[in-house]
């Protein structure tokens, strides 16, 4: 099957997922929102759930791509803004002020570009708490996270016990559903009005005086 065609049809499914939740998830849809002829999802994707997988796949793959953009230098830090997710030992930021941007580039890719994948994947989560096949799915993508954690944590030079990734990690997915409501007192509140200061304090109280 042409493979660009597939990827634009796992699209469109995210932004399916996004604007009209799991019950707008069909293939009609799909085929309006990657603008082909009626019939072409179903022809790639013959069922519902293959649907569903599709569009976790194509999430994972696109948080992926994201993490590793992140670690890529910039032009004034050879020594790259943060660490691929998943890479080498030697990959990382250097120290918590490099890690601290890394995490803020990934809350503001939530809030911004990434918004609409975020969106689909709290659908597809949704989605597996009545789907043990979707869930088993997602649950190594999820799962990933806190050893993605730890890592950059001890890249960064940092205490990275399971309990400080464990903190870490579930602080910044309880941060996302707040960036993606966007309501202004719940940001102020939350301290995710700057998210550059909510990444330097979240460090400072996850591992203390290291972050100094």
């Amino acid at each position: 099957m042409n493979q660009d065609r597939r990827d634009r049809l796992r699209d469109a499914a995210i932004a399916v997922l996004a604007r009209e939740g799991g019950r707008g998830l069909t293939h009609r849809a799909v085929d309006e929102a990657a603008a082909v002829p009626t019939g072409t999802a179903k022809n790639y994707f013959p069922t519902r759930d293959a649907l569903l997988r599709a569009a976790a796949e194509r999430c994972a793959e696109r948080y992926h791509a994201l993490t590793e953009a992140l670690a890529e230098p910039g032009p004034e830090d050879g020594a790259g803004a943060g660490a691929r997710a998943g890479a080498g030992p030697g990959a990382g930021p250097a120290d918590a002020a490099q890690l601290a941007a890394l995490l803020a580039g990934l809350l503001r890719d939530t809030a911004g570009p990434g918004r609409t994948r975020v969106l689909a994947y709290l659908e597809l989560q949704a989605e597996a708490a009545r789907r043990p096949w979707l869930a088993a799915l997602l649950d190594p993508v999820a799962a990933a996270d806190f050893a993605a954690h730890a890592r950059l944590l001890r890249a960064a030079g940092l205490p990275a016990g399971p309990e400080r990734a464990r903190a870490l990690t579930l602080a910044l997915h309880g941060a996302i559903p707040h960036l993606l409501t966007g309501a202004p007192a719940t940001l102020a509140a939350a301290g995710l009005d700057d998210l550059d200061r909510f990444t330097r304090e979240l460090l400072a109280a996850v591992c203390g005086e290291e972050t100094r």
